[in-house]
């Protein structure tokens, strides 16, 4: 695959992490509910796209799947509603920081690439994210999956974002973290996919490219291929 019009990007663990962790802020958030801790942030994330296409915001989505989580823990789900509205009162979406290489990537694509966001969140998180990092206005359009269209790995997304930057499937690429959303949902939309692995040795669905870090796409796989 050489021949790439435009780059679709996720942004959350892909361009963006929060400074505060979700692990230390659940800590908090169980303690300061006064609830036992009910479940791990391992177990929200498993969770969280089960409520992404059902929900009218992540304060809503958050409330309903910590409710979820507590109820299976065997405790009243109350207790997981308590503990998601301490979460939300302390969670500040801006409060981001870029990952590393990200910044230097996005610019040099941008030179030349119609660059594009799609993301599984609410708009008002995720764009409370995007205006706090530095390089937000070389991305020419925003996908909210889960509240636009069908939440990743259903290709509505990419293809919502492609028509955006009037680019077409096999001539776009997208970078994101996961396998289950990303690599799958870029697979089953026909776009060349770009696995940020972080580390991580597990490779099914089989992404297109596999990268270590944000600084592999200064020069881009599909690039050298």
């Amino acid at each position: 695959m050489t021949d790439v019009d435009a780059v679709l990007f996720d942004l959350d663990d892909t361009l963006c992490e929060y400074r505060r962790t979700t692990a230390d802020l659940l800590e908090l958030s169980f303690d300061r509910a006064g609830v036992e801790p009910l479940f791990t942030v391992d177990d929200y994330h498993a969770r969280y796209g089960d409520f992404v296409d059902v929900s009218e915001s992540i304060r809503d989505l958050r409330r309903q799947c910590f409710a979820a989580l507590a109820e299976e823990a065997g405790a009243d789900p109350a207790a997981g509603e308590r503990v998601a509205e301490v979460f939300s009162e302390e969670r500040d979406h801006g409060d981001v920081r870029p990952l590393p290489g990200a910044g230097t990537a996005v610019e040099r694509l941008a030179d030349r690439y119609r660059l594009g966001i799609v993301t599984n969140g609410a708009p008002e998180m995720q764009t409370a994210k995007l205006a706090a990092l530095p390089f937000a206005d070389a991305f020419e359009t925003v996908v909210y999956a889960g509240y636009d269209v069908p939440a990743k790995p259903d290709p509505a997304p990419f293809y919502r974002g492609l028509d955006a930057l009037d680019a077409e499937p096999e001539r776009a690429v997208h970078v994101g973290n996961s396998l289950e959303s990303d690599v799958a949902g870029a697979a089953a939309a026909g776009v060349g996919s770009v696995w940020l692995s972080n580390g991580v040795e597990a490779s099914q669905p089989t992404p297109d490219y596999r990268i270590e870090s944000l600084e592999e796409l200064w020069t881009p796989p599909w690039e050298r291929a």
